[in-house]
């Protein structure tokens, strides 16, 4: 009998503290949505905006149906589009590239930084051409970009960068908010993401008044006022619940990722110096949210010491198996990204929320610890 058999199983993420501790206001929110008769945009949809601007500190916050749409809107409304090119990083969720071959633009893809798994500033510079359109840095797993590098990038050539922030909610870059930094910003609300709904949802965030109007008019199928379309747009308007839902667990957020930074401090207490593990960095001037708690297994062993976690019944996640560039609709390009395709290969993504406790993180460490041997 193995010692999996004798403790629950460890999962890569659990819900259900978060969902108990605002479980009142969630139930409040859905009633008050119910008794509106307002379920697609409308005055709670308004209200999350207000509320989440100045939680951002940016001028517009525009509520969409998800990140994805949160991506192609940002691009759209900065005129992205057929035979342009964007600069963005190639280790990300499928969506950050999506989204810009959506709009028919292409997908210019340049290696990261081994470390921060984020987009390389001077290999970004090297990659601008005559059709580049728009710079696209993701703050992975909840670490900043190097945004000093890339706005000074983006004010020399007048390329505006536009800030993919799914996954890093709340986080900061030199007591700025992620996401208020480039010309505008996509966030994600999949459940899964340190402020979720309990359904899909995105944001646009900028200082940008045009910009801003674009994206209301391009959520909306193009048009300011019903039946009086100006262009073509789509429909990817955020549903009332979800910003109800939002709301209600948007004053939390610096508490729950401040109890995130204190879980991750603790797994690099129980795992430092351990031989064949690279634990996540943390970037000067950023304030690392740990949307995931990423690991490196640096010893070719990576698929062998998550199946013994599993066996162990802790489970992890791989964020991401494959680079972008190597996936079959980007792969005819040949490219070769050396520092992308070795993170692929050796990232291991650990069991985190907020409230995890310090026995089961032990737990966590001790069997990694184990299955590399040490």
């Amino acid at each position: 009998m193995s010692p999996a058999d004798h403790q629950p199983p460890v999962p890569v993420l659990d819900l259900a503290p978060e969902l108990a501790e605002v479980g009142p206001a969630l139930e409040e929110a859905f009633r008050r949505v119910l008794a509106s008769g307002h379920f697609i945009l409308g005055p709670e949809v308004e209200a999350f905006e207000r509320e989440v601007a100045a939680f951002l500190g940016a001028r517009h916050a525009v509520g969409v149906n998800s990140g994805t749409d949160a991506l192609i809107l940002a691009l759209e409304a900065l005129g992205v589009g057929p035979g342009d090119e964007v600069v963005t990083s190639p280790f990300s969720f499928f969506a950050t590239a999506e989204a810009v071959s959506f709009l028919g633009a292409t997908p210019i893809f340049v290696d990261i930084d081994p470390e921060t798994f984020a987009l390389r500033p001077d290999l970004a510079a090297g990659a601008i051409t005559s059709r580049t359109r728009a710079l696209l840095p993701v703050h992975l797993f909840g670490q900043a970009a190097d945004m000093d590098a890339l706005l000074d990038l983006g004010r020399r050539t007048g390329i505006p960068v536009v800030e993919d922030v799914a996954q890093a909610f709340g986080g900061r870059w030199r007591g700025r908010r992620l996401g208020t930094l480039g010309r505008i910003s996509a966030f994600s609300f999949f459940p899964t993401k340190n402020l979720g709904g309990l359904g899909d949802g995105g944001l646009v965030a900028t200082d940008d008044d045009a910009a801003a109007d674009a994206v209301r008019m391009l959520r909306a199928h193009g048009s300011r006022r019903k039946y009086q379309n100006e262009r073509i747009g789509m429909n990817s308007r955020l549903d009332a619940l979800q910003a109800a839902f939002l709301r209600a667990k948007l004053p939390h957020l610096d508490a729950w990722n401040a109890a995130r930074r204190e879980v991750a401090a603790r797994y690099r207490a129980l795992l430092a110096g351990t031989p064949g593990l690279r634990l996540p960095a943390e970037r000067d001037g950023a304030e690392h949210v740990y949307h995931q708690f990423t690991v490196r297994v640096t010893d070719g062993r990576r698929d062998a010491v998550q199946a013994a976690l599993a066996a162990q019944g802790i489970g992890t996640m791989v964020y991401y198996p494959r680079a972008l560039h190597e996936l079959p609709v980007y792969a005819g390009a040949g490219l070769r990204l050396a520092e992308a395709e070795r993170a692929r290969a050796e990232v291991l993504s650990l069991p985190i929320w907020p409230r995890l406790g310090a026995a089961v993180q032990e737990r966590v460490a001790a069997a990694l610890r184990q299955a590399l041997g040490r």
